[in-house]
């Protein structure tokens, strides 16, 4: 399980006395108990592991959002701070699909579907994540769709 390997690799970071790890590790371990209490669950449960790749997934798209912020205000000791984090969490992840297997998926579901109106990307985005819920990035998925209109 996910949540037991966090522990456990908290534990050797700590040994190491490597402190972004430890922090941000720390920071996750809080990120499951949260989640675990949203879904009204003990908050000492274990989570799944399908629940903890999600949290992982949203804390990583923090980091990608503070990041980009701290870029923005000048603050680059903030944002390579949050970025060694983001590295941290994304090794957590399953490997993304590269954009060409992401480009393949979308123009076959496009030719699938029938969608040639720029009005119907929405629904040909929403339809392309439903199938690669995980695989691939949001982001990703809406820039190659909308290199095809």
């Amino acid at each position: 399980m996910i949540q037991k390997q966090i522990k456990e690799e908290t534990i050797v970071a700590m040994k190491a006395k490597d402190k972004v790890k430890v922090e941000t590790l720390r920071g996750l371990s809080a990120a499951f108990t949260n989640e675990l209490v949203a879904k009204k669950e003990k908050p000492d449960a274990e989570i799944s592991d399908e629940d903890a790749l999600a949290v992982i997934r949203r804390e990583v798209k923090k980091r990608k959002e503070s990041v980009e912020a701290f870029t923005k205000g000048g603050r680059t000791e903030m944002a390579e701070k949050e970025l060694q984090e983001q590295k941290i969490l994304e090794a957590y992840l399953p490997a993304m699909m590269s954009e060409d297997e992401v480009r393949k998926v979308v123009e076959a579901k496009k030719s699938e579907l029938g969608i040639n109106d720029k009005k119907d990307m929405g629904r040909l985005i929403g339809m392309v994540m439903k199938d690669l819920s995980g695989k691939a990035d949001g982001g990703d998925v809406k820039r190659i769709t909308e290199s095809l209109f």
